[in-house]
């Protein structure tokens, strides 16, 4: 699964999403936790970015607090879960960030070392992304989204049993495509990232508070 991530990075260093229109300032972060504002790039926008709340809430549920649950979707399963399914046809996204956290278990198996996992080059990246928007009983409206997860590469699998799905750069626009699309035309997008491009290193426990959003949490220990 994918519970943290970062986007420390300045609107003005995202080149590698040049067609895109980001907010003119955002503050960088380095603890990213479900139910928090995350940047993210709906297809229905434009090419134009927005914060949405992290956690979906389908726009048929009764319930918003089902966000709290709905943080990631597995690639394999989500043509087929009601939660997810609609999303996929109508409305995708890109997730920003540079770099996201997974936890080891430690030989003792009761206690875990947090890992910060990103490009080699420290470039920013894009999660496969689902988004839906929910009304509320009081009128007002709020925009969610979850990470798609898949199956881990080489590096991931030393870690962790998942890993979030990371879009390939030329895959971005057919991601977006604001048109229905099938299934069988996205699913094979749905794929672990390679590993020759990745990177990781263990950090310290300060990334287990959600409250500690501080640089301290990427530096390797």
């Amino acid at each position: 699964m994918c519970g943290r991530f970062t986007l420390t990075v300045d609107p003005s260093d995202l080149e590698a999403f040049a067609d895109f229109e980001f907010p003119k300032k955002f503050a960088p972060r380095f603890n990213i936790a479900p139910t928090q504002p995350v940047l993210a790039i709906p297809n229905d926008a434009k090419n134009k970015a927005d914060f949405f709340v992290w956690g979906l809430i389908p726009s048929w549920s009764k319930d918003p607090s089902i966000g709290n649950k709905l943080i990631n979707a597995r690639g394999e399963t989500i043509a087929e879960k009601p939660s997810f399914r609609g999303s996929l046809k109508y409305k995708r996204c890109l997730i920003l960030a540079d770099g996201f956290y997974e936890w080891k278990a430690n030989q003792n198996q009761k206690t875990k070392t947090p890992y910060f996992i990103h490009m080699k080059n420290r470039e920013p990246f894009a999660f496969a992304g689902l988004w839906d928007e929910w009304n509320s009983p009081d009128g007002s409206s709020i925009r969610t989204c979850t990470i798609i997860t898949t199956e881990p590469n080489e590096l991931m699998s030393s870690l962790h049993n998942r890993m979030p799905v990371i879009l390939n750069p030329k895959d971005y626009d057919k991601w977006l495509d604001p048109t229905p699309q099938s299934s069988g035309d996205l699913l094979p997008l749905i794929q672990p990232f390679s590993t020759s491009k990745m990177t990781a290193h263990a950090v310290s426990t300060l990334v287990n508070k959600p409250s500690n959003d501080v640089a301290e949490c990427v530096v390797p220990i």
